[in-house]
């Protein structure tokens, strides 16, 4: 995993989860999104490098259900909001106090949560998520239900089909990830407004997948709108991405 190192930590119900460091300075923590990882999500592609030059030590933790972490198949180890609960318990873990905060696509709205939850970071960073992915959670359950229920069966190049190989990639666990899907909340669009932290909300040109960014980018107080090349599963790959992280939280 590149040179960052592993670590992992007992989250606030016994659950084990992993969590990867990269770099020395301060700490900024950033959540991958779903069906993916850490190692895809931010060190495959250079960002957390990219980051940690900056000055910045990149703490990066494999969600529930995702990764190195734990993929419990009791539905008792998913609670609604459970991913905000892991993700203070690794703050309070860590010690926390003086941090940034952010996330792609799920880890977004997983920080969000952690915001309206009374973490209190420095700066923060949304990235691949727009508004109506926050308020309205269940807009693309049903997608990766059907997805995750019908393996196999999607014809070659759909949609489905590319989630499919994603998910074959990161070598995700179908009855973890299932689980993940009931643990969403919504965020109400004041606890959003709420957000007073300045705030990059980063989107690729052509992501459409959780709303337009720019609605997100127009509640937020302090917010940056920035975009980059590709969608919403393109944009991972682009160098662009973890540039803009750097180029924002060392501003």
């Amino acid at each position: 995993m590149s040179d960052a190192v592993t670590h992992r930590f007992q989250s606030f119900d016994g659950v084990e989860l992993a969590w990867h460091a990269i770099g020395e300075g301060r700490p900024v923590v950033l959540i991958h999104g779903y069906f993916s990882n850490a190692w895809t999500n931010w060190i495959r592609y250079g960002h957390a490098e990219r980051i940690a030059a900056k000055g910045f030590r990149v703490i990066m933790p494999d969600l529930r259900g995702h990764g190195q972490s734990a993929t419990p198949h009791d539905p008792a180890a998913y609670p609604p909001d459970v991913l905000m609960r892991d993700g203070l318990a690794l703050i309070e873990h860590m010690g926390l106090t003086d941090y940034d905060l952010g996330g792609y696509s799920l880890g977004g709205r997983t920080a969000v949560r952690m915001l309206a939850n009374g973490a209190s970071p420095r700066r923060v960073v949304i990235a691949g998520m727009g508004l109506r992915g926050l308020i309205d959670t269940q807009g693309r359950g049903g997608y990766f239900q059907r997805v995750l229920t019908n393996l196999g069966s999607f014809e070659r190049g759909s949609s489905e089909w590319m989630t499919e190989a994603f998910l074959k990639t990161t070598k995700g666990d179908p009855e973890a990830l299932l689980l993940i899907l009931d643990t969403f909340v919504d965020t109400p669009r004041e606890d959003i407004a709420a957000i007073a932290q300045p705030t990059l909300v980063l989107t690729g040109v052509e992501d459409q997948d959780n709303g337009p960014a720019h609605e997100l980018a127009a509640l937020l107080p302090d917010a940056r709108l920035a975009e980059i090349p590709g969608n919403h599963m393109s944009a991972v790959m682009k160098p662009e991405l973890g540039q803009a992280i750097a180029d924002f939280l060392a501003g």
